[in-house]
């Protein structure tokens, strides 16, 4: 179906308003923005749709890339996604950065990637570089070893027998 027929029946849905059309409509709109990811203008028809919905944080994921946003569904978004790479991940954005069509979009994904890498960063810094002991590597060699030899030691048997079967 294409794209202007698709939007026209899920603004019919919402204009009915009723809760099984406007998810209808929620679904229609979610598979353009599915297909046609670089489209800023289906973005903003689904936060259209999460508005109706009474879902800010929803409203607010998919108006994050455009020009005009509401800062409270901006913020219940952040708050939703706390880490930039989530939020990333929530945009479903397809592509490099610089194939975002507007100005303003390619200045947030590349605030958020940016945000992404320092977030990483830090988590790497934080982490504690423990070396694992030759002791406990030798441990650990040695069960597996045990259990090698073990298993081994079972094939064998089972074929012994099942030799004694057959002959």
């Amino acid at each position: 179906m294409p794209v202007e027929l698709t939007l026209h029946k899920a603004a019919e849905e919402l204009r009915r308003g009723d809760l099984a059309n406007v998810l209808r409509a929620r679904q229609r709109v979610a598979g353009l923005v599915g297909t046609f990811p670089h489209r800023l203008d289906l973005r903003e028809r689904l936060a259209e749709v999460y508005r109706v919905l009474g879902q800010p944080a929803q409203a607010g994921r998919w108006a994050y890339l455009s020009d005009e946003r509401d800062p409270e569904e901006t913020r219940a978004f952040e708050r939703a996604y706390r880490r930039a790479e989530a939020r990333l991940v929530a945009l479903s954005w397809q592509g490099r950065v610089d194939e975002a069509p507007t100005e303003t979009a390619r200045t947030r994904l590349e605030t958020l990637h940016r945000q992404a890498r320092l977030e990483l960063r830090r988590e790497l810094a934080s982490t504690p570089h423990e070396e694992t002991s030759w002791g406990a590597c030798l441990v650990v060699m040695a069960g597996g070893t045990f259990v090698l030899v073990c298993f081994l030691l079972g094939l064998v048997t089972l074929a012994q027998f099942l030799w004694k079967l057959v002959s």
